[in-house]
């Protein structure tokens, strides 16, 4: 298994579940990634119809905004040749422009879905059935589909998709300022997380709108947001830097005045589990697709997973006799 490429022999696994099994006991946090991407056309109506079918607790979504200011559900902040074909039926043959030089009517004119066939995302996701039709939807689309199947226990995870010195997004302040105000509007501000690699636009909006939860993204592999031993901050951490938290991911975390620490997964080992939650944190790693990762995980108390396949996770829960989250067929 991943984890115990870590060095987590059986006896301490074993402490430590036993310590921590209890805090995933109840409201375990089930999140269909990009709404149900191992089965459904990614950050789509489509998908988010198919994770309402299966049963989840939270949608886990993708922002983005468009020229005339519209938000926007999408993971790339241009287009991606390997899931966009243009009102001609033809994929991209390169990458295609910023979403945020595109109004939402030009958006719209791109099919979204069906993976291109022989990339490397069609082997990634094998099982994901294409739906030929699919646009690019707003944040206000997917709120009054959810809406209209009466599922009103779904919560919404929201990804500010930005980067440090990146042109192709919104500014940090104009995105923060945009979803609360979208949020406020569809009044779901108790229902909805915001997440982001970025930690600017997340302290913006706890000013902003301090009831929104807000979910810092942490990543320390390759794509390493954490950047210790280095002079200064990183770019991504908001002006904080991790040498003067010891090192220590959850006390930056809390220091970023985030309620919710989401990890990819395979940085996660028991202590640092142990020390997010004596902080005060919730933890709720990314993407875990694999059905031994995510018992493992939730053994050792995690609140939540995000995944691809949320349909598996549900099987893992069940057998574990978790409360499962109810279905909804949208209409």
């Amino acid at each position: 298994m991943h984890l115990k490429r870590r060095g987590w022999g059986r006896a301490a696994l074993g402490a430590a579940c036993a310590v921590l099994f209890a805090a995933s006991a109840h409201a375990f946090d089930l999140q269909g990634h990009r709404g149900a991407r191992g089965l459904a056309p990614e950050n789509t109506l489509e998908a988010v119809a198919k994770a309402l079918e299966i049963g989840v607790s939270t949608l886990e979504l993708d922002l983005g905004m468009s020229k005339d200011g519209v938000l926007v559900v999408h993971h790339d902040a241009r287009l991606n040749p390997d899931l966009t074909r243009t009102p001609e039926g033809e994929f991209l043959i390169e990458v295609g422009p910023p979403l945020r030089t595109l109004t939402v009517a030009e958006l719209k004119r791109y099919d979204v879905g069906r993976i291109k066939p022989g990339s490397r995302y069609a082997k990634t996701f094998p099982t994901q059935e294409a739906r030929d039709g699919a646009r690019i939807p707003t944040l206000e689309e997917v709120f009054a589909l959810v809406a209209r199947t009466g599922a009103s226990h779904v919560r919404f995870n929201l990804e500010t998709k930005l980067a440090p010195g990146s042109q192709d997004a919104p500014q940090p302040d104009v995105f923060a300022h945009a979803v609360a105000e979208a949020v406020r509007k569809a009044e779901l501000v108790e229902r909805v997380m915001v997440q982001s690699f970025d930690w600017r636009s997340l302290l913006i909006l706890g000013t902003v709108e301090p009831r929104i939860r807000r979910a810092c993204l942490t990543s320390e592999g390759r794509f390493d947001t954490m950047q210790r031993a280095v002079s200064g901050p990183s770019p991504w951490t908001a002006g904080l830097d991790i040498d003067d938290y010891g090192g220590s991911v959850p006390r930056l975390v809390r220091a970023a005045n985030c309620q919710v620490w989401s990890p990819a997964f395979r940085d996660l080992t028991p202590e640092r589990i142990r020390e997010a939650k004596d902080h005060g944190l919730a933890v709720i790693p990314w993407t875990v697709n694999a059905p031994e990762d995510m018992a493992m995980l939730i053994d050792l108390g995690v609140d939540g997973l995000i995944t691809d396949y949320p349909d598996r996770l549900r099987k893992v829960m069940a057998a574990k006799g978790l409360p499962l989250p109810p279905a909804a067929l949208a209409r």
